[in-house]
Order: C-alpha cells, then sequence, then structure tokens
C-alpha cells in the first residue's frame, strides 16, 4: 500500500503519494490518575488530531476513526488513588476517582479542538463492556495459537504491611545498562525499560520504605523472546517506508540485541572468582568503557548469572534484550483475565491491555453510530486500511517491540512479517522525542512538575499552542517549550517564543482574509468577482499543496508550518504591491484581478491550514458562503470559480469592521 518509489523525485501532480482507503489514528492514553499536562497535549494529542483532521478532508470523514480514552487500570491509577484517600485528598470510589479524572481530561481535549470520534475509559461505560470482551479474545487467542506461558517470578511482598506489592508500590533503580530513569517500579522504569522485578537495584516498599522480600507467583506471559527474528525483519522493512521516523526502527532495534550483563571494570577480580559458575558465555572488554560485558546464549542463562552475581555481592546491570511480556497479575482493580488452566482469577497487566484498547474503542464507537462491530474489522485488519499510532518515544518499547510481536502472534496461520489481509494488521507508529520545559524533562511524577494544558489556555488561544508545537519538530528531536508566562529568566521586554506561528495567523493571514473581504465589500457590493486566477497564482498553488502533502505524509509537521508561513506571507506581499498599485492609479480591472488571485491563496491556505487550525479556518468557510465540500482533497486544485458553479460574482457574508478570523490571547493585548 506504502508508495516508496515518488521519495526521490520532486511532488508532481503525477507523483503523489499514497494514502489508505480507511485509517484508524489513535493517540496515547493518558493514565485515569491525573489531569492532562501540557505534554500530553502538545507531544502527541495535537499531532494526531492535525493527522486525524487531515484524513478527514484527504480520503473522506465517514472513513476515518479518531479514538483515545483513559487509562484507567494498572497500579499507578490504584497507588494513587490510595494515596489520596490515605491523605483526605478524595472520598469515593476508585471507579469515581477515574471518572473525574477523565471528564476532566476529556474537557481539556475538547477545549484544544482535539477532534476524537471517541475519548473512551478502559473503565468506565460501554468502552468498559467492550474492552473487557477484546480482552478475553485475544488472550485466549494467544493461548490456542501456543504464543503464552506460565512464568514462576518472584513478586515484591511487604512483611510489616503483610500485602503483596503492586508495580508502582515498588521504587528502587533501573538495571538496564545506561538508563537515566530517575524512578525505576517492580519490572519497569519511568523511561519504559523491561526487567525481571529480581534485577531491580535498592527496592523500597513505598507503603512502609522497608525492603521488601520477595514471594512467588504465577502469570501469563507472551513468548516476546520467540520473535527475534520477525521483529528484526520487521525493522528492517519499515527503515525503507519513507512515513516511519528513524527513531522508531532504531529503537526496536536496540532491543533486538543478545542477552548480556554490565560490570564495571573495577569489579573484575570479584568476577574473576564466580565466573565458572556462570553458563558458557563471552566476554567483552572496550578499552573506553567503563563497563565490561559478558554475553549469553540465552536469557535463561542470562537470569541465573544475574542470581549468581546478586548472591556474590557484584553490582550489575543488564542491556535491552527480549523478555517474557508479561500479560496478567494479581492486582485486583484491573480487566479480568480468562480463566485457563490452574490460573484463576487473575487481572490482565495495564500494558498490554492498553495496546488493544484503541480496538475496544473502535468497536464502541461503531456501536455508538448504529453500525455492526464487526466494521472495526474494515479498519483493523485490511491491507487497504492503515491505523495510524501516535506516541512518546517513552513506548516504543510497547507499541513497536510487544504489539508488533503480538499483532503477528495473533495470526490464524503462519506467523510472517507479511500478515495477510484480514488478519490484524501492523500499525505505523509515529514516535516524537521528548517536548522539555525550560530545556529540562518534566513529569507529573518527578522534581520538575510541567503546567497543566488547561491551565496554558489563561495565556494562549488553542490555535495559538497548536501552531506552535507543530512547529518545534518533536520528529527530529527533543525540543523544549519555553512559554513566557512560566520562565522565571524571561524578561518584561523579551518576545514569547510561543505567539510567533500565531501570528502567522492572527497578524498576516488574518490581514489578507479581511483586506480581500473589505475590498468587496466596498468596489464590489460584497460580492467576490470570481474569475481565472494568474498562472502564477495557480502554480505557487499547485507548489504548496503539493509539498504540504508529501511532508503530512511523512508526519514533518514542522516543514508543513514552514510551506504555509511562506505561501500565506506571499499572498500578503501580492495584496500589498498590487493594490497599492490599484489605489495609485484607479485601476479597476487591476483591483478585481488582484482580488481573484488573492481569494484564491485564501481559499488553498484555508484548507491546508484547516487541520491545525479548525476554529478559524472554519470561520473562513462560514464567511466566504461554501459547504462542506469546500475541504475535500477531490477538489484541492479548484479555486473559487468551482465552487461558484457559473456564478460571475460569489455573495459574501457581511464582516463587520474589527472581527478576526485568527485572534491573540486577551491577556496578550493587556500587555501592550
Amino acid at each position: 500500500m506504502e508508495n516508496n518509489d515518488y521519495k526521490n523525485k520532486k511532488p508532481s501532480k503525477d507523483n503523489r503519494p499514497e494514502f489508505p482507503a480507511k485509517a484508524v489514528i489513535t493517540g496515547g492514553m493518558p493514565y485515569g490518575n491525573k489531569e492532562l499536562h501540557f505534554g500530553h497535549v502538545g507531544g502527541v494529542f495535537v499531532f494526531a488530531d492535525t493527522y486525524a483532521r487531515f484524513l478527514r478532508d484527504r480520503i473522506g470523514k465517514d472513513n476515518v476513526i479518531f479514538v483515545s480514552g483513559t487509562d484507567c487500570y494498572g497500579s499507578p491509577i490504584a497507588e494513587s488513588y490510595r494515596a489520596k484517600v490515605a491523605a483526605g485528598e478524595f472520598d469515593g470510589s476508585i471507579e469515581d476517582f477515574v471518572r473525574k479524572n477523565h471528564e476532566s481530561q476529556k474537557k481539556t481535549l475538547d477545549d484544544y479542538n482535539i477532534s476524537l470520534n471517541l475519548f473512551g475509559a478502559s473503565a468506565l461505560g460501554d468502552a468498559a463492556k467492550h474492552h473487557a470482551k477484546v480482552s478475553e479474545e485475544l488472550i485466549k487467542r494467544l493461548y490456542d495459537n501456543g504464543q503464552l506461558e506460565k512464568i514462576t517470578t518472584s513478586q515484591f511482598f511487604d512483611e510489616k504491611a503483610g500485602v503483596f506489592l503492586n508495580g508502582r508500590q515498588v521504587v528502587g533503580k533501573c538495571p538496564v545498562d545506561g538508563c537515566q530513569s530517575d524512578k525505576a517500579y517492580a519490572d519497569e522504569c519511568s523511561l519504559g525499560h523491561q526487567y525481571m522485578p529480581s534485577s531491580l537495584i535498592d527496592p523500597k516498599s513505598t507503603l512502609t520504605g522497608e525492603t521488601p522480600v520477595m514471594k512467588d507467583v504465577v502469570n501469563w506471559y507472551f513468548r516476546l523472546t520467540d520473535y527475534t527474528k520477525l521483529l528484526t525483519e520487521y525493522v528492517e522493512e519499515i527503515k525503507r517506508q519513507p512515513n516511519v521516523r528513524q527513531l522508531v526502527s532504531k529503537t526496536i532495534g536496540e532491543f533486538l540485541e543478545p542477552p548480556v550483563i554490565h560490570i564495571k571494570k573495577e569489579l573484575m577480580e570479584d568476577y574473576e572468582q564466580i565466573k565458572d559458575k556462570l553458563a558458557p558465555h563471552t566476554i567483552e572488554n572496550e578499552e573506553k568503557k567503563p563497563s565490561f560485558t559478558i554475553c549469553f546464549e540465552t536469557l535463561d542463562a542470562r537470569d541465573k548469572a544475574c542470581e549468581v552475581l546478586a548472591q556474590g555481592g557484584i553490582r550489575f546491570r543488564t542491556g535491552k534484550t527480549l523478555v517474557p511480556f508479561r500479560l496478567t497479575g494479581n492486582i485486583e482493580w484491573g480487566v479480568k483475565a480468562p480463566n485457563i488452566e490452574d490460573l484463576k482469577d487473575l487481572t490482565v497487566w495495564v500494558w498490554p491491555e492498553s495496546l488493544w484498547a484503541p480496538i475496544s474503542f473502535t468497536v464502541a464507537y461503531l456501536e455508538s453510530q448504529g453500525k455492526s462491530i464487526e466494521e472495526w474489522k474494515d479498519y483493523w485488519c485490511s491491507k487497504n486500511a492503515r491505523v495510524y499510532q501516535f506516541i512518546g518515544s517513552d513506548n516504543i518499547y510497547f507499541y513497536g517491540v510487544a504489539q508488533t510481536a503480538m499483532f503477528a502472534a495473533l495470526q490464524s496461520g503462519e506467523i510472517t512479517c507479511d500478515i495477510p489481509d484480514g488478519e490484524l494488521q501492523q500499525s505505523t507508529l509515529v514516535a516524537n522525542h521528548h517536548i522539555l520545559f525550560l530545556d529540562k524533562k518534566a513529569s507529573s511524577s518527578g522534581d520538575i512538575k510541567p503546567p497543566m494544558a488547561a491551565d496554558l489556555l489563561n495565556y494562549y488561544t488553542a490555535e495559538q499552542l497548536r501552531m506552535h508545537w507543530l512547529s518545534l519538530g518533536l520528529g527530529r528531536g527533543s525540543v523544549s517549550f519555553q512559554p513566557k508566562p512560566y520562565n522565571p529568566a524571561a524578561k518584561p521586554e523579551d518576545n514569547d517564543p510561543v505567539v510567533k506561528e500565531g501570528f502567522l495567523l492572527s497578524n498576516v493571514y488574518n490581514r489578507v482574509i479581511r483586506s480581500c473581504f473589505y475590498c468587496a465589500q466596498k468596489y464590489f457590493d460584497g460580492k467576490m468577482p470570481v474569475g481565472e486566477p494568474d498562472a502564477e497564482v495557480i502554480a505557487d498553488s499547485e507548489k504548496a499543496i503539493l509539498e504540504y502533502e508529501r511532508f503530512m505524509y511523512k508526519f514533518e509537521f514542522h516543514q508543513v508550518t514552514y510551506v504555509l508561513d511562506s505561501y500565506i506571507r506571499k499572498s500578503n506581499k501580492i495584496w500589498a504591491k498590487n493594490m497599492t498599485e490599484a489605489d495609485k492609479t484607479d485601476n479597476a480591472e487591476l483591483r478585481r484581478q488582484t482580488l481573484i488571485n488573492v481569494f484564491h491563496y485564501v481559499r488553498t491556505a484555508a484548507v491546508l491550514l484547516h487541520p491545525l487550525a479548525p476554529v478559524g479556518t472554519e470561520m473562513v468557510r462560514e464567511y466566504l458562503g461554501f459547504g462542506e465540500d469546500f475541504w475535500s482533497w477531490d477538489n484541492i486544485f479548484e479555486g473559487m470559480e468551482y465552487f461558484c458553479k457559473g456564478e460571475t460574482e460569489h455573495p459574501l457574508k457581511f464582516l463587520e469592521p474589527r472581527v478576526d478570523f485568527f485572534t491573540r490571547h486577551p491577556s496578550q493585548f493587556a500587555e501592550k
């Protein structure tokens, strides 16, 4: 389905990227224990929404479903709820707790014009009903396909409190080599690295502060370690796709290394004393590195070596590699797992069920529209469809490694990278780098707290923030968000970097649109003259459309904003130059043709801006007096005359003085 041939050629009408017949867009699910901070919206949801809106215009809104929802289950929510109840900060059930946060999250997304078809919640309403069923069916299918195994592991137990500890009730240091996470939990650190609980360094119970002991528990695990070859082939495949970021393939590839252990060189003598107790291994000792590496053939051999090293008091860190992917646990607050064999009354671990939650939300949305819930397969299981999942870089392991392998494992026939039509297709992952806050990585659970997304709207309009975040280039690398009202180092005379892109709309584009309307009202009785734009105008517009389309296909949103900036500023220059000349010489024909030309720029810019700044552009369409087909890319190269259907003049909605299509936030006027 992907068109790889166009990428080395210049865009033209005969050389354009291909898009699917149907599409699902997902945004990473926020945990149900908090409100949304700016990173949720500015790092993921704005990008997902922009692409969803673009695809609705590009392939038809009835062919696009945009879903996400609150991630209600799991230890982060259970622990937050416990702590708030204990502190007297919340009174109610855990379901009440997640509902309160879900409603807050939904309001914030609405305030940012995030156009989700469904923002569900994995534990609430109809979405929860479908999610429970989907979870049961997928786990049973994995079991029937022979892809699950029972593994006995040691789980942390707080002897003082007399309870097993869930994942977030244990905090220690991440054992994965090179990890800089400031918080590591039972089997996952805050940067998404996975490890066996016994590998966690210096664990402490968050309930009592005591060092917990380990007790054996049995759970179902997905055989992720069997998928090294398939994932290696998958990485090579997505490397060739022009719309998959290098960040995705590189990060997945990092988890395909053989099982290794890293030990500081100063502990070499200690290692020498116990090395004969370890399974056969090789050693790598590069001169410039502070650690030496011991390499094993199997994960089991590495894990047994970890036990020997731990018993010998030798500090070590494990490398990134594939480990069995846990599917179940014994936390009470979770989706009920199917009872299989002798394992009863388990719940599904939060990460696997959150990976297939978008399927549940798709089903719930279709049902809400009176459609057959079986239609979800038209979006998730057809080679003519595509699922685009917008995530942060920390979650590539789950979506790129675990999900890819599980989706392959769900096939009814031979398991290969090339999933046949009718089976659950692989997703296209769109992963952003970190959006920093004042040059620091901010986290709700860290020392540097990010501003809440809702609070930013006290200083900026939603469209100003949308335009700014899209321009940052998060697909290329981590970028800092520097809002002046939150920056203690900012001086009163400093410009606010957040408003630059928004001012393109509220100043330049707004001025062009208003000028066209006021000119039509003054000289043409409030009607737009209809005619053929100059060849240069048509050529400019076609070039902008084709460049924009290619950048959208590749998710290069910062490049999209550059195309729009250049195109809109050119229309402003043409207006200023030609209308000055027309007024000076009282040249009515020049005035008329300039109006035809610049209205063509206004029309094209509105369509291209529609996914980025939907409120202002919808107002433009309303005042122009056209229908919804104005946005359709079936008509993208058409000018105003196409929509006027034989008219020589087209009546416009009257524009009152000082009415703006794109505005600044009131606080920005107060500063002037």
